[in-house]
């Protein structure tokens, strides 16, 4: 076996130096004793994440009322964009994988629009649609449809829009390697159709529906584009990360950055595994 030249080991680096630096500089200097999120380096401290205020002027992420709300409406808008998007991805994939009708192969050449379409281009269409929807209607029923406005009920249907593309094709792979002669052979053991789907495909699809909930999960929790042209009052974690910006920044931005670096790390390592539970 060739052993690798020295320009192929300096490119290695430097493309991982490139791809991670940014990262590392944000986590170290999440624990600077600085009131600003950039150098110089002023001491090890944990202000910036426990920390009341009373030293910077500025409470710690983790007992910020503003920070704490926001991890909260990210976790209010993502576990149901994932269980939705599990479950009638299930359903898609069950269409595309099992069902023979005419237009099929358009039908998932359609499903396939909402990953090209730019995510602020999807926002504006859902709002303006939605927006719509709720004049006529609160004209015709002569009261108020604040479900149908901007808000995290919106902000669910806008990200499950493309969303439930990615775990339809993730489902739709796992479902495409099943022997279905093992459900024809519980079939001809008496065996009804919904505990054939209980019994044998569920089981087998499990590391499919798990992956694709994780990943359902970490790209609505750090979805922006189309999260910012449907929030209400309600801002999600990146909504509030850019209204932080925007006001000015402070290394609690540097710990709210690494905290959701840590969180995707994990989701993608449980994701991981479960990747290999497939094979």
């Amino acid at each position: 076996m060739n052993r690798p030249s020295l320009a192929w080991k300096l490119y290695i680096a430097a493309f991982y130096l490139f791809l991670f630096a940014p990262l590392m500089i944000v986590a170290i200097f999440a624990f600077n004793a600085s009131p600003f999120p950039s150098p110089p380096w002023r001491g090890f401290a944990l202000e910036w994440f426990t920390g009341s205020g009373t030293v910077f002027g500025k409470p710690g992420v983790l007992v910020d009322p503003i920070w704490l709300s926001s991890i909260g409406n990210s976790f209010k808008v993502a576990i149901p964009v994932a269980l939705l998007a599990v479950l009638l991805g299930t359903v898609n994939a069950w269409v595309l994988e099992r069902a023979e009708f005419r237009g099929k192969t358009f039908l998932a050449m359609m499903m396939l629009w909402p990953l090209v379409i730019p995510g602020v281009v999807l926002g504006i269409s859902i709002l303006a649609f939605f927006s719509r929807l709720a004049n006529g209607l609160e004209d015709w029923l002569q009261t108020d449809l604040d479900f149908l406005r901007p808000g995290l009920g919106l902000v669910v249907l806008g990200q499950l829009s493309f969303i439930l593309t990615i775990t339809t094709l993730i489902i739709a792979a796992r479902l495409r390697k099943f022997d279905r002669s093992l459900e024809e052979a519980a079939f001809d053991l008496g065996a009804t159709r919904m505990r054939v789907l209980r019994t044998v495909t569920l089981p087998f699809l499990w590391p499919a529906l798990i992956g694709a909930g994780l990943v359902a999960l970490l790209m609505s929790f750090e979805n922006f584009n189309t999260t910012l042209m449907l929030v209400g009052s309600e801002a999600p974690l990146p909504i509030t990360m850019y209204g932080q910006m925007r006001e000015g920044a402070s290394p609690a931005i540097n710990a709210v950055s690494l905290l959701l670096m840590l969180g995707v790390g994990g989701i993608a390592g449980v994701f991981a595994l479960t990747s290999k539970a497939e094979r």
